[in-house]
């Protein structure tokens, strides 16, 4: 199973992202697990009954094993593509729920909320990849062309 040459740009240029914020999380203290926690729990309420040090940890090595995914070719395409569009709609969820992050048409990004509104790159990269591949599978069918 072989990694198509087009598919190499957005997968080293996402994996290696993730991969390193993953990295870095390892080392977060408790009152910084305790923001990323608070602010994933703005979209995701159920995560505030999480504790805030299990979260960090969860987090930065769900982020490390994504990461690898994508950087590794021995992972298809079609299941990294999968996994970065779900964590990356994740992360585009907690930017559009969480106060302070959008302007007043809650879609634009606020000077607060460039960091996280670059994850829409991924959430494009990821959907990307996952539609070419489930088209060359025969899975989707094509949009007719109406020129």
């Amino acid at each position: 199973m072989a990694v198509k040459l087009h598919h190499v740009p957005p997968r080293l240029a996402c994996g290696a992202f993730i991969l390193n914020t993953g990295v870095t999380k390892r080392s977060l203290d408790a009152e910084g697990a305790a923001g990323l926690r608070d602010q994933a729990a703005n979209a995701f309420p159920f995560l505030k009954k999480v504790d805030p040090v299990r979260f960090g940890k969860a987090l930065s090595a769900f982020e490390i094993a994504l990461g690898t995914a994508l950087l590794a070719p021995v992972v298809p395409t079609w299941a990294a593509a999968a996994v970065l569009s779900g964590f990356s709609a994740a992360l585009m969820r907690v930017y559009l729920k969480t106060p302070g992050m959008t302007r007043d048409d809650g879609i634009r990004p606020a000077p607060a909320g460039m960091g996280i509104a670059r994850d829409v790159f991924m959430l494009g990269s990821g959907l990307g990849l996952l539609v070419e591949e489930l088209a060359a599978k025969g899975e989707l069918r094509s949009v007719p062309d109406r020129r």
